[in-house]
């Protein structure tokens, strides 16, 4: 299971790259666009659309490899059963948080799905179709949060996780 969840993560993070790379595509073509006179529809929202995607896939990734900003003031107070119970209780917001943005995410894009709902631009593109990377990466930033929450109880958290405490 460990090596699936690792997995699942190490991808979501690439796939937030590949959407970077679609914005650096989207926009060299708009800019080629423009100087050589042929206008590109829609490359605009298709951009923004990347964009978003690489902001949601990436949530996972940067929360398993200790890149989220974390307020420790209180915990670097805290020693023994008060920090781990704090950090539980912290992990148990988390989870809760981003299990409703994840549900939230998956029904909006149900609902975009169902209603027909098209985009205003030009390139009237189904808006349930870029919404899947939100969808997603919400989920597997929830299942994320989970892990971490699960670790935690058991004991197995990576030390790192907690390391900044002891630089301060």
């Amino acid at each position: 299971m460990r090596r699936f969840l690792d997995g699942l993560y190490t991808a979501s993070g690439w796939l937030a790259g590949l959407c970077m790379i679609g914005v650096l595509l989207m926009v060299t073509l708009m800019i080629l666009g423009r100087l050589l006179g042929f206008p590109i529809g829609g490359a605009d929202a298709y951009a923004g659309y990347a964009m978003a995607g690489a902001g949601f896939l990436a949530l996972a990734s940067t929360l398993k490899h200790g890149e989220h900003i974390r307020v420790t003031l209180v915990l670097s107070m805290l020693h023994g059963k008060g920090r781990r119970a704090l950090e539980i209780i912290a992990l148990l917001i988390a989870v809760a948080l981003s299990g409703f943005l994840a549900l939230y995410s998956v029904r909006l894009v149900w609902q975009s799905w169902s209603f027909q709902d098209i985009s205003t631009g030009i390139d009237a593109t189904p808006m349930w179709i870029p919404q899947i990377p939100m969808a997603v990466g919400t989920l597997i930033f929830f299942i994320a949060f989970l892990d971490e929450f699960v670790l935690e109880l058991s004991g197995k958290r990576p030390a790192a996780a907690t390391e900044e405490l002891h630089h301060e």
